[in-house]
């Protein structure tokens, strides 16, 4: 704490200052959106949270959920008072111990207005008690938290976090998390990182999880049911901790015999991308209705679904590449989704090589030649899509064309020093796609921005000689389906439900 010592002659006129509105002043409200021109009301503007600590209570009866959040934040402008993204109802504020006012407004903002107005650079503790059942809550005629009949999972994209915790819910302000959930014995709390502590007392069980590596808000989960949990260590060293419902019935052997080898391909991924940046791995299975799959940091959703044919080891390495493209470094913008969604796929193709049944640019070949010039799949721009075409499968497929595209124009030698070295370059932090232009070069010594422009900002097919290589023009004419095709192509819907 810096204190200020005021000489007597400055009290009156610091008692005047007070008096006078914050507005006049020079303090403002933060604003109600941090900026992204995808989803102008997500985050808020004003500060930058560092950690939130949640400590819950969930009835699976009821669907009843309490917490209390406490928030640490600091202020980047003079704040008269500012925003944070939630849904449930709030009984109490506090900012640095003292009460604060506060009020809703438009589909998702809780407005705080603390006791004296905050000057930038202030370090700030916030404090919010509320309670509500979130499954009665909708923002745009949707919801993303998920009843199960067990209890309930919070994990979508991209948003999940006002269903159960306030938040600045926007990737660019990541932080780390402390979530102690206390549930009914019998009932499991499934979260982020690694699980510090059990303790029951009274009938009721309380689960103590740490996520010690900054987090973006959408990356938080939380999984409330009755589990099968499994735990081990990668040959790597990576602990590893798994999920199944006790409900999941014909899917649960397909689902373990994907989920289950987690530690094996995070250790394979590790010698494309580096070594794994966080304290666990592992995924859970609920028993949900929901399509989709999701990276949540460390811990990933998989809807039973994804295993309705049987195993389905392609969409286990599509999320745990996500662990450092996405995770690990997230996007600035969600304008930036290629720079997840491109390379998640690509590790794919990759493991496409390594099953051998089809190599990355067989794949490149092939989905080249499956769509004519005038397909609309050409039409969609991955570098900057658009909040609608956010997911469609041309920020997959097309992003992974270009990512093969890179590699034909750099060679091996930088293109797989390039991916082993972006996500250790941006560690932790977050990065655009021009970012990743400018690693590119400079780790390869060339020009990128033609091909950067014509495989990811042109709403045209690019001509078979942009792509480096004759095979493309020869595949137009005699289109191979690889082996993996197939399996690969199951996992389109992966981010949608």
């Amino acid at each position: 704490m810096h204190r200020r010592i005021i000489a007597p002659g400055a009290l009156a006129a610091a008692s005047l200052l007070l008096a006078i509105p914050a507005s006049a002043a020079g303090y403002s409200p933060g604003a109600p959106g941090i900026g992204d021109p995808y989803y102008p009301y997500y985050g808020n503007g004003g500060y930058d949270v560092s950690h939130y600590d949640l400590r819950l209570k969930y009835q699976p009866a009821t669907d009843q959920l309490e917490g209390t959040a406490t928030i640490q934040a600091r202020t980047t402008q003079d704040l008269s008072r500012f925003d944070l993204d939630f849904l449930l109802d709030v009984s109490e504020v506090r900012i640095n111990g003292a009460k604060a006012a506060f009020a809703t407004s438009g589909q998702h903002e809780l407005e705080i207005t603390p006791k004296t107005p905050l000057a930038k650079g202030t370090p700030i503790t916030v404090v919010v008690r509320y309670s509500g059942v979130p499954s009665t809550k909708s923002a745009y005629g949707f919801t993303t938290w998920h009843r199960t009949p067990d209890g309930a999972v919070a994990a979508d994209e991209p948003e999940a976090a006002w269903w159960w915790f306030p938040s600045n819910d926007h990737p660019s302000d990541k932080a780390t998390y402390d979530v102690s959930v206390a549930v009914p014995n019998g009932t499991q709390a499934i979260s982020n990182g690694t699980l510090q502590s059990t303790s029951s007392q009274l009938g009721w069980t309380r689960y103590n999880w740490r996520q010690n590596k900054p987090q973006a808000t959408y990356l938080a989960t939380l999984a409330l049911g009755r589990f099968d949990i499994t735990t081990g260590t990668s040959e790597g060293g990576v602990p590893v901790i798994n999920a199944y419902s006790k409900d999941l019935g014909d899917n649960d052997g397909a689902a373990r015999a994907s989920v289950e080898r987690t530690g094996e391909i995070v250790d394979w991924l590790s010698g494309y991308f580096g070594p794994y940046p966080f304290s666990s791995a592992g995924g859970y299975v609920p028993n949900t209705t929901t399509g989709y799959a999701l990276e949540t940091q460390t811990r990933v959703y998989y809807s039973p679904k994804q295993f309705a044919n049987g195993s389905n080891t392609s969409v286990v390495v599509h999320e745990l590449a996500h662990q450092w493209y996405g995770d690990d470094v997230s996007l600035k913008g969600w304008k930036d989704i290629w720079i997840n969604e491109g390379f998640a796929r690509y590790a794919q193709w990759l493991w496409s090589e390594h099953e051998g049944e089809g190599t990355t640019q067989e794949l490149a070949d092939y989905v080249y030649a499956s769509h004519p010039a005038d397909d609309a799949f050409w039409t969609v721009k991955p570098g900057d899509p658009g909040p609608d075409d956010q997911f469609d499968i041309a920020v997959y497929d097309r992003g992974a064309l270009a990512i093969q595209a890179l590699r034909n124009e750099v060679g091996d030698d930088a293109f797989f020093a390039i991916l082993k070295g972006w996500p250790k370059e941006h560690a932790y932090g977050n990065a655009s796609v021009a970012d990743f232009q400018k690693y590119a070069e400079q780790v390869s010594g060339r020009p990128l921005a033609g091909l950067f422009d014509t495989w990811l900002f042109q709403p045209s097919k690019p001509a078979a000689p942009a792509a480096r290589t004759a095979s493309l023009a020869q595949a137009a004419i005699a289109p191979v389906r690889p082996k993996s095709w197939q399996k690969i192509e199951a996992t389109n819907d992966v981010h949608r439900g």
